[in-house]
């Protein structure tokens, strides 16, 4: 079936660039420093500030981030790297790229992260059989944090690394913490998508309040190289030189990049406040419709990059994609947010099969993700929610 969209589409996300941000770019064009300079330091001090976090290391993407993280904490072949199936695919392809073995544990039915309790049966199994998990990457779902305390825990009492896929949740906090302060972790990575809460274009970030591994992700960053003597092997040979001490990766942000994102950050706290009025003006809107709405953790403050209803199919006389389908041809840029990453023919080769996970398979013959952006009007808000009343 072709999908005919009408004009004047609203879309699901939607980056905002202001004339400030225009303006911190083109300074960066008439600098000295167009790639990796000045500019990214500045925004590796602005994230890691804002986050109350040692360290940052930009990365020009979120991928490149995760692929680092993983790397900096040692995975390699026989390891095990455990992740959410309701991510996008890089939060468990970051694991497969160390040629580490990758798993997965189901989401909660309500917040639509992963679930601790079934985490915490995973992991007695594993420790049974000897099979336990070097990281766990739980993921903060559309911008939820996820319960982070207990997974602290598990990771004490079962010895694993903790990277929290976060590329949802910049200006998200938990239990009075902001994501990216590592409190209960040991790594943070964001995305600086343009869909995301702030963008550079393309980007991501690591965070860390460990120096031993900050070290480690500033070089493979930057193909393994250190000018650092105390890394070399041997003495400088002097103010030119430089080692490759690991394989490392081109995955340097540009200055270009950089200034954008420092710019955004100027707005981050206004982007969320106004991505949070508008759930919250969504859920009074569409309450009596036979939807199920995004349900929030009472001592978390959610980023809302997305706003994910889910259909109660057994009170609407019509199917999941005759009603995506409907919303489309009026015109409403609905998506779908995510495909549970064991069911792609690529981890189907891997041994996944469906039903493995059954709640991620639940949830995404429901789910549908309505608009949400900085910049959604109220008007265009009155669109969708129209729209949702007609078809349901």
């Amino acid at each position: 079936m072709v999908i005919v969209l009408v004009k004047n589409c609203i879309p699901y996300g939607r980056q905002s660039i202001s004339d400030e941000d225009v303006d911190a770019v083109v300074a960066v064009l008439k600098s000295d420093w167009l790639t990796q300079g000045p500019a990214v330091e500045r925004f590796e001090n602005a994230i890691a500030d804002y986050c109350g976090v040692k360290y940052a290391v930009a990365a020009n993407s979120a991928t490149s981030a995760l692929h680092i993280a993983c790397l900096t904490a040692d995975l390699g072949p026989g390891d095990t790297l455990w992740t959410s199936p309701n991510t996008f695919v890089a939060s468990a392809n970051c694991g497969l790229y160390c040629g580490a073995t990758v798993d997965f544990v189901d989401i909660d039915c309500r917040s639509y992260n992963m679930n601790v309790y079934e985490l915490e049966k995973k992991l007695e199994k594993a420790y049974k059989t000897g099979k336990l998990p070097k990281i766990v990457i739980p993921v903060h779902f559309a911008g939820q944090p996820c319960e982070l305390e207990p997974i602290s825990q598990l990771a004490k009492q079962y010895g694993f690394i903790v990277v929290e896929d976060a590329s949802h949740a910049i200006g998200a906090s938990y239990r009075g913490q902001q994501v990216g302060s590592c409190t209960f972790s040991d790594m943070t990575v964001f995305s600086f998508h343009p869909v995301k809460i702030i963008t550079t274009g393309e980007g991501g970030m690591v965070l860390t309040n460990k120096k031993e591994l900050y070290d480690k992700l500033v070089r493979f960053r930057s193909h393994g190289i250190t000018r650092d003597p105390q890394f070399m092997h041997g003495q400088s040979h002097g103010p030119w030189y430089y080692q490759q001490i690991e394989l490392g990766f081109n995955y340097r942000m540009t200055d270009l990049q950089a200034a954008l994102g420092v710019s955004q950050m100027k707005r981050l706290d206004d982007f969320v406040a106004r991505r949070n009025y508008l759930a919250k003006r969504y859920n009074e809107l569409l309450k009596d419709l036979p939807i199920f709405l995004p349900w929030q953790y009472p001592d978390s403050y959610s980023a809302y990059h997305l706003y994910v209803v889910r259909l109660k199919l057994d009170e609407i006389k019509k199917t999941h994609q005759q009603v995506f389908d409907e919303l489309r041809r009026l015109g409403i840029g609905v998506n779908l947010h995510y495909i549970p990453v064991h069911t792609q023919p690529y981890y189907q080769q891997l041994g996944f099969r469906v039903g493995d996970f059954p709640q991620a398979e639940k949830y995404y013959r429901e789910a549908i993700s309505l608009p949400m952006y900085y910049g959604l009007t109220e008007e265009n808000q009155d669109r969708v929610i129209v729209a949702l009343h007609d078809i349901l």
